[in-house]
């Protein structure tokens, strides 16, 4: 995995921002995967307004979502596709039909998840993968013991995941327990990865992601497997890494080897 350090979210933000907007420069017709959660919220602006000053354009994207919580109409102020309509696609010019977020309303939810995964074949895979983690170190809702070669399925959330999830539900508000997610094994199909994360309180999940074994009880430490995964971390989230002067050496040595090959 490549780590790159940033010294706070906005800096996170601008980092992921420029990755994707470099990919759609490259590729028009790219297809993303998406991520809800705070974490994203800043970098989906930077997005916005990129687009406003035409420096790029999503006509010809395609993009898939993560997950959605299962019981939840896409019009519920607590969706993913509510989320994503809010935060990004109602402000760019990203063509309604090429949006794809799970159907947490789907009559057959089983269904709905083998026909995600064929969705996003058919669309011919997700280019860059954008992810967040949980405390936890759930990837999409992959929560602790997800199969690592998993697809789009049908998941029940861990208590930690619903708790930290109950900020955004008003009290007495109904909360699922159950969200359709992309598998691991899903997100591992994605030519290039993206995960941010900022905060003191993803320090512990990032030291088991970059540094631990792979393992199922860090669902993110799959990422290991992935030949072109960037994770991109404030100053805050990457305060637990015990290699951190490494990773610095490492990002200054690549940036040294970009100045060099463009000189040439």
């Amino acid at each position: 995995m490549q780590i790159v350090i940033q010294p706070d979210a906005q800096a996170v933000a601008r980092y992921g921002a420029a990755a994707i907007i470099r990919q759609i420069r490259q590729h028009p017709a790219s297809v993303l995967g998406l991520a809800t959660g705070a974490t994203p919220i800043l970098l989906y602006q930077q997005l916005i307004t990129a687009y406003q000053h035409g420096e790029v354009s999503f006509q010809a994207v395609k993009t898939f979502n993560l997950d959605e919580y299962i019981g939840l109409a896409a019009t519920h102020p607590q969706s993913y596709r509510y989320f994503m309509q809010h935060h990004l696609f109602n402000h760019i010019d990203i063509q309604p039909e090429n949006t794809a977020v799970p159907e947490g309303d789907a009559a057959d939810p089983l269904l709905a998840c083998e026909q995600y995964e064929q969705k996003i074949m058919a669309a011919g895979g997700i280019d860059i993968q954008l992810l967040g983690i949980g405390r936890n170190g759930h990837i999409g809702f992959n929560e602790p013991s997800s199969g690592l070669r998993s697809r789009t399925r049908i998941k029940t959330l861990t208590q930690q995941t619903i708790a930290d999830n109950a900020r955004f539900f008003a009290p007495g508000e109904y909360q699922p327990h159950l969200s359709i997610t992309m598998g691991i094994g899903t997100i591992l199909d994605a030519r290039k990865v993206l995960l941010l994360a900022t905060g003191k309180a993803k320090a512990k999940a990032l030291k088991a992601m970059v540094e631990g074994p792979l393992s199922a009880s860090c669902p993110a430490s799959a990422l290991q497997l992935h030949q072109q995964a960037t994770v991109v971390l404030d100053e805050e989230a990457a305060s637990d890494l015990e290699q951190l002067a490494f990773y610095r050496h490492i990002e200054q040595e690549n940036a040294a080897l970009l100045r060099r090959l463009n000189r040439d």
